[in-house]
């Protein structure tokens, strides 16, 4: 009997509407267009509206997924969110997905790994999808960098930006199809290169953190950039090897939208050319948890870029640090739904 494995049915996603573009950011600090192009590859991004929340961005992700599948949400039976922004410490997200939505008989709980967090999570509902006991599982990548983004620093106000996707996982029998395989990894040496200094148990929020910016992203940029250009491209080399799969078979290879040159020389390693990489970073910028599925609505529903039977490598890199790649074979054998 073939192995029960998880496939893709579904991909959703929500975009804010406002843009914030280079030239406005040349008007908050102290930079220009062309320093923030050429060093990133990023032209403008998405910034959510005050007084919403990841919440609103991920039911409407959700929504989306649920509606191209042709789901009711009272057939869903867990959600996952990876996010670093949640609306709140607690409850987590995906119970307020799970309202939003009317997901009635779902259970869920949030994932938070950095940029990793929609990799990880996906990983987690594919194991949910292969132990037989789920049928749909939601996994969704949603986060809110504009409310942890400090607009008076230069550094790091550029690179993000906020924004959803979510795709619906559910069993295939079919020997070979779906997420074939994945590595993941975390190395706690990258936790002063990379964080927020206040706000969690350690340093909780006060008014001299308040006062010190320090509830804001940190980043030592350099330190970050080299170990996301090794490590990405080694694990996403490895998840190939490990299956015996070349670069040159892919059809897609979809990374982590950090910077288009962390991006190029990922490809560059794996032997993929560009025109087979997933890029959007130029107008959605780093949305963390939300690039991967971006990068996956944007190819199989507004490109149609994926047929039946073509292999794919996810790949991405985060926050702690935390890493990882999936082997994904396309099991999809129709148009997208419109």
């Amino acid at each position: 009997m073939p192995q029960r494995t998880a496939v893709i049915r579904s991909v959703g996603r929500f975009l804010p509407e406002r843009r914030l573009t280079n030239q406005d950011l040349e008007k908050m600090v102290d930079t220009t267009e062309e320093w923030i192009l050429t060093r990133t590859g990023i032209r403008e991004r998405r910034i959510l509206e005050p007084g919403l929340g990841c919440s609103y961005m991920a039911a409407r992700a959700a929504a989306d997924c649920l509606e191209r599948a042709g789901t009711p949400a009272s057939e869903v039976d867990a959600i996952i969110v990876g996010t670093v922004t949640p609306d709140m410490f607690f409850p987590s997200t995906a119970c307020l997905v799970q309202r939003e939505i009317g997901a009635s008989r779902a259970w869920g709980f949030d994932l938070s790994a950095g940029c990793s967090s929609f990799l990880f999570s996906l990983t987690a509902g594919v194991q949910m999808i292969e132990s037989g006991r789920y049928d749909k599982v939601l996994v969704i990548g949603a986060d809110v960098m504009s409310s942890i983004i400090d607009y008076q620093d230069r550094n790091t106000c550029v690179l993000f930006g906020d924004a959803a996707g979510a795709v619906l996982l559910e069993p295939c029998e079919e020997e070979g199809y779906g997420v074939l395989d994945f590595i993941q990894r975390i190395d706690g040496i990258g936790e002063p290169y990379l964080h927020m200094k206040a706000g969690g148990s350690r340093k909780p929020a006060s008014l001299e953190t308040v006062r010190n910016r320090e509830h804001y992203v940190y980043q030592e940029g350099k330190r970050v950039f080299k170990f996301a250009v090794t490590e990405m491209a080694d694990v996403a080399v490895a998840v190939l090897d490990r299956n015996g799969i070349k670069g040159e078979d892919l059809a897609l290879f979809i990374p982590h939208q950090a910077n288009l040159r962390i991006i190029e020389a990922c490809a560059n390693r794996m032997n993929i050319p560009m025109d087979r990489v997933v890029v959007n970073i130029d107008r959605y910028a780093n949305t963390t948890g939300a690039t991967i599925p971006l990068c996956l609505y944007e190819a199989v529903v507004e490109q149609d870029r994926l047929k039946r039977g073509d292999y794919l490598v996810i790949a991405t890199f985060g926050a702690g640090f935390t890493w990882g790649s999936a082997l994904v074979r396309w099991h999809r054998t129709g148009p997208p739904r419109p």
